[in-house]
């Protein structure tokens, strides 16, 4: 994302600028777009710089107030656009190149990690129940905060995120039960894949494909796996999901036989804080798709594929 004008030279920057990174974090959990968070944050900004600063109590609280705020009332007509839209529509990837871990600080302003899938689950919730359930299960937001954004009571934003928790469950379950990540992710019990155990299914998966061996691409693949699309209408893909382990390699390999060629490369990746893949075209590092995959008992349940290229350009072009 692009940054609201910084603070002038020589002076400490303002309770906005000390805030932005955690911002915009929510403004992507609550839209599940940086392109639309970053349309959030140039609208917060200007409404800060509006502000009678030494009204303000507590910046950071009022600053959530205002940016849940919009993002509230742009929940209605996204939900109508993605209603209309051509395929499947999935949230825009957030991907890192490194491992490192984070420090405490960066963790607590990015909040918990939100997977793709259970970004495309919070689509089934209400504006309300959305932001009730980001704010507390994510971000750790009490209810009296959450009440004054929403404008409604502590116990009316209580059930709110308590409504929400439950239907994230239901339609994780109705997905599966597969981990969403996250807080409150459901998924089977006993199920959710460590990081290393995930990285080896991605691993295999990757194997599997490149070879084209179908077979080892099924012994990876669980037998209910969903593959997710979104091309957006612009770029060819599955417009429904795909279902089954069989139609799934049959998918993989036509893929991979039309894609993976020396003009175009392969990488890991954390997406969304998982481990997933990238694909990129080596002569300008232009990013082309992501993948993020979920995994349970050291199988792959569900893809998640992103080649839209509007969902991509926020994205850094890879190194030579």
């Amino acid at each position: 994302m692009t940054s609201a004008p910084a603070a002038d030279d020589g002076q400490e920057p303002d309770a906005f600028e000390a805030n932005r990174r955690y911002l915009g974090s929510v403004a992507y959990r609550l839209l599940g777009s940086f392109t639309d968070a970053e349309d959030v944050l140039q609208d917060a900004w200007l409404r800060w710089q509006g502000a009678d600063h030494d009204a303000v109590a507590d910046p950071r609280a009022f600053l959530t107030t205002v940016v849940t705020r919009l993002c509230y009332d742009q929940l209605g007509s996204a939900r109508a656009r993605r209603e209309a839209y051509y395929g499947e529509w999935l949230p825009e990837p957030s991907v890192s190149y490194a491992d490192a871990a984070d420090s405490p600080a960066e963790l607590a302003e990015r909040g918990e990690s939100v997977s793709l899938a259970l970004l495309t689950v919070l689509e089934q919730l209400t504006p309300a129940e959305r932001a009730a359930f980001v704010l507390h299960d994510v971000f750790a937001v009490g209810f009296d905060e959450i009440a004054d954004s929403l404008d409604r009571t502590p116990d009316a934003a209580r059930q709110l995120a308590s409504r929400a928790r439950r239907r994230v469950r239901d339609g994780d379950g109705r997905r599966g039960g597969r981990s969403t990540g996250g807080r409150s992710g459901g998924g089977r019990s006993g199920a959710v894949a460590d990081p290393a155990e995930h990285r080896q299914a991605v691993e295999a998966f990757v194997a599997a494909s490149t070879r084209g061996d179908i077979l080892a691409l099924m012994e990876i693949l669980a037998p209910d796996v969903v593959w997710h699309a979104d091309g957006g209408g612009i770029v060819r893909a599955a417009a429904r999901p795909v279902l089954g382990a069989w139609n799934v390699a049959r998918l993989v390999s036509g893929l991979v036989t039309k894609w993976f060629t020396p003009e175009f490369g392969l990488c890991s990746a954390l997406v969304n804080g998982e481990p997933g893949l990238v694909w990129y075209e080596k002569a300008t590092g232009t990013v082309g798709g992501v993948v993020a995959l979920t995994v349970a008992d050291g199988r792959i349940t569900e893809a998640f594929v992103v080649v839209n290229p509007e969902k991509l350009g926020h994205l850094s072009p890879m190194g030579p």
